[in-house]
């Protein structure tokens, strides 16, 4: 790609922010009003006033522009993302930079969040041209797609400048832009190009330890995480290692877990007051969060957290959960159930400004507690951020933090209850960052699956219920038979969804299920994987698209494979589709989800935190995984019982009385009166026990 970035040598891409937040203030009169007004999206209305004649998505913009034969801008972002904002104030709301790109180009804006497939093929394209993506991410293709020239963050003179070079290569040159626009759609469709993979040995435990050993030396053995900075949760990278720990007893991997996940909860990336994570740190000690909160990660870090206290009870991890859930239904969800998107970075302007807090304003507020509770978070009059502000952080446990006073644990905790509540209160009144309330499939699905997983883990009912209800919403406002919509706003459901949608609705369901005992989740989940089936499938590769083969025809048709900060949706739905195979006794289950493992097995151990969620499908293969099915009148109170254990390796079946139609596992396990479990491994089951403390044993053998 040397060429494409000696085409602009002058222009410097600025990975400036990974994400960010803050709407423009718009008065009563408006100016300008451009065709965003009709959408939905809260990041595109955002939009709807600037002088750029910006465009939405779709068929309308590249028809002028082709009817026009002018280049076409791509401007890709998202609602709670700062440096967007800061480039939109900066260039787009600016005349001069508006009249250049009306008079030469065609602008669309495109909600990254509603359309990640568009997302997808231009910020690879960005990424091969120069090393880096991020967002505010902004493109220029040609009339038909076809990506020349990209980044991200661009000043509002820096951009002007590349525009009127673009417009002049092609009003001279365009022969050469075509060129250019061949070979980058080329190696973009090459990037995530993958082979039907021959390879059917048997997974085996150095595969593991090929994957661990690389991690295993750039763990930060003093703050947890990565060894580096900004540090992202990555929850799925822990899970995974959370897991592979249980297995090997590596203790390095099990140290640098239970570090990481206590230093994550102490930060500042956590809102000790409110609950909930931030998007990421900017410094290595997890301390200023990059403010803005998602709910993709805030549903993750939940099903972490409430594994992690099935592994190990830790009252911290229990707290954590507690008090993020707390915080998604005070502030995150609808009146019909489902979850919002995300909360933006910035309030009054100000990055951060809701959440940090003088030492004067915490004395006020608290009076003689301040000083022990200044200490416990490390509040100083100075500040321990920027402008005498300081963010809240713990640097001892709250048992060790008691004992040093001489006091009592139980009573300390009850002291910091009672002030945060005050300081919630008062924090309340403060003027809010802004709320994404578009709800998206996939990312409900991820908050779902926390929900439930909490509920496995501590037993809550309200979790349940939380659950239960947002699976209504998705099923109600989202599905329409098999096939899911993406987003809901303003009471409407649009976008067909995207593989992601299906895999993620799927998995959830699939907890749904072992937490309620209802098959009914199982032939939800079932529905929609069919569908994915046979509207996603590549059967040259064995592998699944992103878009459904009913969408309208992009550059390129894109395959997700890699693991990030949400979970490739291949990998989720190659895991889906193996916990289906045992449900059902679906061979082609089976064999499908072996194949896409087998494709990616040779890259997993070069790039282990991009297939963590391949690689605990591959521990399913290592290890053994065993068919827990229990039957008879005590069958719920016994999967209660399993539910208290750390079973990473089980797939439990259960039912408190034989009835037709249900799932092949629990045919011919009934005996009248008795409760009894069956241990299974392979379809070769143990003599069945009558209690789950006879079985544990059966299920712990050999793991």
């Amino acid at each position: 790609m040397r060429i494409l970035r000696n085409i602009f040598p002058l222009v410097t891409v600025l990975f400036l922010s990974m994400h960010c937040a803050s709407p423009s203030t718009m008065d009563s009169k408006h100016p300008h009003t451009n065709a965003l007004i009709n959408e939905s999206s809260p990041y595109l209305l955002q939009h709807a006033h600037n002088p750029v004649n910006w465009y939405p998505w779709g068929e309308a913009a590249f028809e002028k522009a082709r009817a026009e034969n002018k280049l076409v801008i791509i401007s890709v972002g998202y609602a709670a993302c700062h440096w967007c904002h800061v480039m939109e104030r900066e260039t787009f709301e600016d005349s001069t930079a508006a009249a250049t790109m009306n008079a030469h180009f065609v602008s669309i804006k495109v909600d990254r969040e509603e359309r990640p497939d568009v997302d997808q093929i231009y910020m690879d394209a960005v990424q091969l041209m120069s090393g880096s993506g991020g967002w505010p991410l902004n493109c220029v293709a040609l009339p038909d797609g076809r990506p020349i020239w990209g980044g991200t963050y661009f000043p509002k003179e820096q951009w002007i400048s590349v525009l009127q070079q673009l417009k002049d290569l092609w009003k001279n040159k365009p022969e050469e832009a075509l060129k250019y626009g061949d070979r980058m759609i080329e190696a973009v469709q090459a990037m995530d190009s993958v082979e039907l993979a021959g390879d059917s040995r048997a997974f085996q435990e150095e595969e593991l330890q090929a994957i661990l050993q690389p991690w295993r030396g750039s763990f930060d053995t003093v703050d947890g995480g990565p060894n580096r900075a900004p540090k992202f949760p990555l929850p799925n990278n822990y899970l995974f290692l959370m897991r592979a720990h249980h297995f090997t007893q590596d203790q390095k991997v099990g140290d640098a877990i239970d570090l990481t996940l206590r230093k994550m909860a102490w930060g500042g990336i956590y809102d000790q007051i409110g609950g909930g994570f931030a998007r990421y740190s900017v410094d290595r000690y997890w301390k200023v969060p990059h403010f803005e909160k998602m709910t993709y990660d805030n549903g993750q870090l939940v099903s972490l957290y409430a594994e992690a206290y099935r592994k190990n009870p830790d009252p911290l991890y229990k707290r954590v959960v507690f008090e993020t859930l707390e915080y998604t239904l005070r502030e995150m969800t609808s009146k019909e159930g489902g979850f919002y998107s995300s909360l933006d970075a910035d309030s009054e302007g100000e990055e951060g400004k809701f959440y940090v807090w003088t030492k004067a304003e915490l004395d006020a507020a608290l009076g003689p507690d301040s000083e022990w509770f200044c200490a416990y978070y490390q509040v100083t009059a100075a500040g321990n951020w920027e402008h005498g502000n300081n963010v809240l952080i713990m640097k001892a446990s709250p048992e060790a933090f008691a004992e040093s006073r001489g006091w009592g644990t139980a009573d300390f905790l009850a002291k910091v209850e009672a002030a945060k509540d005050k300081l919630l209160a008062i924090r309340a009144k403060r003027p809010r960052p802004g709320l994404d309330d578009k709800i998206l499939c996939s990312w409900n699905a991820i908050m779902l699956k926390g929900y439930v997983d909490a509920y496995r883990a501590f037993g809550e009912q309200g979790f349940l219920n939380a659950a239960l209800r947002n699976a209504l919403f998705i099923e109600t406002k989202l599905r329409d038979g098999d096939r899911l919509n993406r987003n809901y706003k303003d009471g409407k459901a649009s976008i067909n969804a995207f593989l992601d949608d299906y895999a993620l609705v799927a998995e959830a369901y699939l907890g749904l299920y072992q937490a309620t005992l209802q098959d009914e989740w199982l032939k939800r989940a079932k529905g929609l994987v069919d569908y994915a089936i046979t509207h996603f499938h590549d059967a040259s590769t064995g592998m699944f698209f992103y878009t459904s083969d009913l969408d309208p025809k992009l550059i390129t048709r894109k395959t997700e494979v890699l693991d990030n900060v949400i979970p490739g949706s291949n990998s989720v739905m190659a895991n889906v589709l193996f916990q289906l195979g045992h449900y059902f006794d679906e061979q082609r289950y089976h064999e499908m989800s072996r194949q896409m493992l087998w494709n990616v097995r040779k890259d997993m151990p070069r790039y282990g935190s991009g297939y963590s969620n391949w690689a605990m499908l591959m521990l399913n293969h290592i290890y053994p995984y065993h068919e827990v099915v229990v039957a008879g009148p005590e069958a719920a109170a016994y999967a209660k019982q399993l539910d208290a254990h750390y079973l990473p390796n089980i797939l439990m079946v259960a039912a408190t009385a034989d009835q037709p139609g249900q799932i092949p596992l629990l045919e011919y396990r009934f005996v009248a009166g008795e409760t009894r479990v069956y241990v299974c491994e392979n379809k070769v089951c143990q003599l069945p026990v009558k209690s789950v403390e006879a079985a544990l044993p059966q299920i712990r053998k050999g793991s």
